[in-house]
């Protein structure tokens, strides 16, 4: 595996108190008519922790996150990050909380360049008015030297330098989800969710996201959120797993726990055998 050439310092650098992402997820329900996509999930989530969720098509794992997320609000149920209750804020709201997002299907905008879409996540940082803005007054200037200088930081880590100028529809799948969680990393989450951040690599880029992600929440102790189907993956790095199936928690541990539970294997291989 290749070894790292930056660390970069906007989130590393951080207080503890900065880094603090406690989630609690308490009898949460979500449908649509008389669909159950969540069905009563409770799961709570640590600071540090790499956290994944897995399940069959269909079991609500994208459901969940976009509850999470402020996508979709629950009609039972309550969600609380660092103490707060956030289950009826906006996304906007979450974001200014410390919650950041990936997304299944790529939510970028294909004719800005990988740059100007990662310096759209900045906003949530900029201090100065709209007429500071106008004026670009010597602070504004620092601030968004400031801004620059933690963007280019981000694309160094993820080893985009050659295509920071590059539009983003140009490049190749992979490289618009590496594109993706930089844009995520912009808005320096406390936690990061993920959704399905491997789909559509080729094993030399999923390896690459791969040691992206363990330096993320080794080294720089962002706490994550993960669902993937790819499960060689998701036994190898997180540190617990929660299976949902029909939207109803099926179980939750380690790896080896899960690997041998007979509700998983059933809901997988629909009979008694090892994963």
């Amino acid at each position: 595996m290749k070894a790292f050439r930056s660390r970069p310092s906007i989130m590393i650098n951080r207080r503890e108190e900065d880094k603090r992402a406690e989630l609690s997820i308490q009898s949460l329900r979500l449908s649509f008519g008389g669909v159950i996509a969540v069905k009563d999930v409770n799961l709570e989530v640590h600071t540090g922790e790499l956290m994944a969720i897995i399940g069959p098509n269909g079991a609500g794992k994208t459901s969940l996150l976009n509850c999470i997320t402020g996508f979709y609000r629950a009609q039972q149920g309550k969600i609380i990050f660092n103490g707060q209750d956030i289950s009826h804020l906006h996304t906007h709201e979450l974001v200014g909380v410390g919650i950041g997002r990936t997304f299944q299907n790529i939510e970028l905008f294909p004719g800005m360049t990988v740059l100007a879409n990662m310096t759209l996540a900045r906003h949530i940082h900029c201090r100065y008015s709209v007429l500071r803005s106008c004026l670009f007054s010597g602070s504004v200037k620092k601030e968004e030297i400031r801004h620059r200088q933690a963007l280019e930081e981000i694309i160094d880590f993820l080893e985009m330098q050659s295509i920071r100028k590059q539009t983003v529809g140009s490049l190749p799948y992979g490289m618009m989800k590496r594109v993706e969680l930089g844009r995520a990393l912009a808005l320096e989450p406390k936690l990061l969710v993920l959704d399905e951040p491997f789909a559509g690599m080729n094993m030399e880029e999923k390896e690459d996201m791969v040691r992206f992600l363990l330096e993320l929440n080794r080294v720089w102790g962002l706490t994550m959120i993960l669902v993937e189907h790819d499960m060689s993956i998701v036994m190898s790095i997180s540190q617990r797993i929660m299976v949902l199936n029909f939207g109803e928690k099926l179980g939750e541990g380690s790896a080896e726990e899960i690997s041998v539970n007979p509700e998983v294997i059933k809901a997988y291989l629909g009979e008694a055998e090892a994963l």
